[in-house]
């Protein structure tokens, strides 16, 4: 009886310990089939071509991807930003200067937008020049124009209108969907009433989406091509409103500035006083000689005399 039942737990322990070896080979088969299909696939894949990832991380970067990935690259060199330099440079002649400074822009892949010129001598000529140049080009160019004489003046100004450059992009896509629907409603209007309306209201949606559209392309415009103004100056040209503004000399320029100008208005104000003097001074200077000559011929009368008074004597007594 009892070697029976040790013969039977002898079995069973057996038993256990074969369907445990199984098991575990049968764990290791599937993970090594597994290896072996990803080895076999990478082997397979052409080169150059990304690696294969398990499932868990690729689902892993979906993940991240659509967590992070729909947020606006705002790095710097995305960003939409308007460019405005001002600059002053005194030179020997204005006008070859001038010419330089087109040609700089010019050369550049810009356009000279503006030029006013004024001089009375070319010692105190002066010119102000507009030059549109690419954004790209815009610190060669004002190195270059800085080159053309002595710097007296540079101002540089910017301004991110990425914010707005987004807004409008959402705006004209949102204009442009309700275009798209307006458009649908008319083509399936059934009376004439609702052609009419219909069509009001899409010509309405239509000047909105025009009018946004001409926004986005100025400000692209100023994005594209920054705006210098550039003042060219004689040798002996003055400058106003850039020197300090205290002290004895400013303000000996000062009040003579406004001598002179206190002058200036004096003078004007005669000159236009003059014709009306002249036009009413002269009939009432002929009307005074006439009267002060009939003055002069009336006869004086005659006058009378009288006698002498005799004083009076008295008597002795």
């Amino acid at each position: 009886m009892h070697g029976y039942s040790r013969g039977r737990l002898l079995a069973v322990a057996g038993l256990v310990a074969l369907l445990a070896v199984s098991g575990c080979s049968g764990s290791d088969g599937g993970d090594g089939a597994h290896d072996s299909a990803g080895v076999r696939a990478q082997k397979e894949a052409p080169a150059g071509a990304p690696e294969a990832r398990p499932e868990g991380a690729a689902g892993k970067d979906a993940a991240e991807a659509g967590a992070g990935g729909g947020s606006p690259d705002l790095r710097v060199d995305q960003r939409s930003i308007v460019y405005t330099g001002t600059m002053r440079v005194r030179v020997d002649e204005v006008d070859a200067a001038a010419a330089s400074a087109v040609a700089v822009a010019t050369g550049a892949g810009g356009f000279v937008g503006g030029d006013e010129r004024r001089s009375s001598s070319s010692a105190d000529a002066r010119a102000e020049l507009e030059l549109r140049v690419p954004a790209a080009r815009f610190a060669p160019v004002l190195e270059e124009l800085a080159k053309l004489g002595r710097q007296e003046l540079r101002s540089i100004r910017t301004e991110d209108v990425t914010e707005e450059t987004v807004d409008l992009d959402a705006r004209i896509a949102t204009q442009r969907a309700r275009v798209d629907s307006g458009r649908k409603l008319l083509s399936q209007a059934d009376s004439i009433t609702d052609l009419v309306t219909i069509e009001r209201e899409l010509a309405r949606r239509e000047a909105d989406l025009a009018s946004l559209e001409a926004k986005k392309r100025r400000l692209a415009d100023l994005t594209a091509l920054s705006t210098i103004t550039l003042t060219l100056v004689g040798p002996q040209a003055e400058t106003q409103g850039d020197e300090d503004g205290t002290g004895f000399l400013a303000g000996l320029r000062g009040g003579w500035a406004a001598f002179v100008a206190s002058v200036g208005v004096l003078l004007t104000a005669l000159g236009a006083l003059l014709p009306f003097a002249v036009a009413l001074g002269l009939p009432v200077a002929v009307l005074l000689v006439v009267l002060r000559r009939r003055r002069r011929r009336r006869p004086v009368p005659p006058t009378v005399s009288e006698p002498p008074r005799v004083p009076a004597t008295r008597s002795a007594p």
